[in-house]
């Protein structure tokens, strides 16, 4: 199973769809489903056009900042 191109989370729950509501466990479920730094992008870009939530925008960060530590580092230099 892929985990690239948001893992099928853009397709099943998109930005739209997710951060239409204001219940942290649905939004916190959603989040932890992302795995690469390109869907948290896209949700992030969705959540700046329309409703500016300090704490999703956080969550969104924090998520991003552990997709970054867990990611393979690139030894070949």
């Amino acid at each position: 199973m892929s985990r690239t191109n948001g893992g099928g989370i853009l397709e099943e729950l998109p930005p739209a769809t997710l951060l239409e509501t204001d219940h942290l466990r649905l939004i916190r479920a959603g989040v932890a489903c992302m795995h690469d730094i390109e869907t948290v992008r896209a949700y992030v870009a969705h959540e700046n056009q329309h409703r500016r939530r300090r704490w999703v925008l956080r969550m969104l960060a924090d998520r991003a900042a552990s997709l970054r530590e867990s990611a393979p580092k690139d030894h070949s230099s």
